[in-house]
């Protein structure tokens, strides 16, 4: 049918549609006059047309709360319609939210946790390399650094993680009950040699005195690593490695107590390598995940 054609010589859906859209200002019964269709094939396709929305509505909401469930809670509306247009699913970000906010269906959300890092000692301090600049072209370039806690009824776990700026994947990362300068060494060599970068890539952390040691700033300088450290009480310069941790604190373990050590490495073990690195789908990664983002760098590269 050419463009601009009399809406008259349309089809009946078209007219259905037309008067839809009219009915907030003209009466359905003239209109259906005016057009030679019968009101009852109007109301016929308007409440088939209800029916299939219903029993579209009702096949996502099933998708979203499988989805959601699959994720442990954690995933919101972002994330979910994200996983569903994965999948194929031809939907609108709005209609999922409606449903979820419907069904009262939440993602965890973020809270914000208190970090630690003893920078009261008398090592030298390196330059800060990165300066914010978190956009980074390609994997093994700038590595980011850093320690929290977990508490058991048993006492205290640390984790250290290195986290590659590029994709955000926990390339390496270790656990024990003491914050000690063997944590952070053990879990950089993890990382160094399973990536086996090259020389002038870039460990960022902060000034605490586990990353400033002598020994773990000669392992860097001889396996032909640049150290950069954050500025002077500014969170802000080691946000990416902060913000894992407040991920995962709020995905993993808050309200959650852990009765023995061994507990909380074996969560946090599945969390990184099963979840966060292969599944979790990241916003700042245009929610793929850093496995899968890496996967599409190599692929093109």
């Amino acid at each position: 049918m050419k463009k601009g054609a009399s809406i008259f010589c349309r089809p009946a859906k078209v007219k259905y549609a037309f008067i839809e859209r009219e009915a907030h200002k003209y009466s359905i019964r003239e209109m259906c006059k005016v057009f030679g269709i019968a009101q009852s094939g109007y109301y016929g396709w308007k409440n088939n047309k209800v029916s299939a929305r219903k029993t579209r509505d009702a096949y996502l909401l099933v998708r979203i709360k499988e989805i959601h469930v699959i994720s442990k809670g954690i995933y919101g509306c972002p994330r979910i319609h994200a996983e569903l247009k994965a999948e194929g699913e031809k939907v609108g970000y709005k209609r999922i939210y409606r449903l979820m906010r419907l069904c009262n269906i939440q993602g965890k959300y973020r809270r914000k946790f208190k970090v630690t890092t003893n920078s009261k000692h008398n090592n030298p301090i390196l330059p800060n390399l990165v300066e914010q600049n978190f956009n980074v072209l390609a994997p093994n370039q700038v590595w980011v650094a850093d320690i929290s806690y977990f508490w058991t009824r048993e006492g205290w776990m640390y984790l250290a993680i290195v986290l590659d700026l590029y994709s955000r994947k926990v390339v390496g990362w270790e656990m024990e009950d003491r914050m000690t300068q063997s944590l952070v060494t053990r879990a950089f060599l993890k990382a160094f040699w399973n990536r086996k970068p090259s020389p002038g890539l870039i460990h960022h952390s902060d000034r605490g005195s586990q990353y400033t040691a002598s020994k773990f700033q000669k392992t860097l300088t001889q396996l032909g690593v640049r150290s950069s450290m954050s500025g002077k009480g500014n969170c802000f310069d080691n946000a990416v490695a902060e913000s894992f941790f407040h991920t995962i604190k709020n995905e993993l373990t808050f309200k959650r107590i852990f009765k023995t050590k061994s507990e909380v490495k074996s969560a946090v073990f599945k969390y990184i390598e099963a979840f966060y690195n292969g599944k979790r789908r990241h916003s700042t990664l245009n929610y793929c995940s850093p496995n899968i983002f890496e996967q599409y760098y190599y692929k093109v590269a």
